[in-house]
């Protein structure tokens, strides 16, 4: 279990994560759309949802066009 919290927190650590989590709270969102909410790019918004992810924060739907 302390894993597991000590994967949370780490997740929680970073204010770009928190505020990923914040948005998400409001509603579901594409990954595109989260890139456009923020100064970074598509690829590190990625990055931060896999950390997000990994912690049991979020479940990521992938859907095929």
């Amino acid at each position: 279990m302390t894993d597991s919290l000590d994967g949370v927190f780490a997740a929680l650590a970073d204010p770009t994560r928190r505020a990923i989590l914040a948005r998400l709270a409001g509603a579901d969102v594409t990954a595109g759309e989260l890139a456009a909410d923020f100064p970074i790019s598509a690829q590190a918004v990625s990055k931060h949802l896999n950390v997000l992810e990994t912690a049991g924060l979020i479940v990521r739907i992938r859907e095929a066009q």
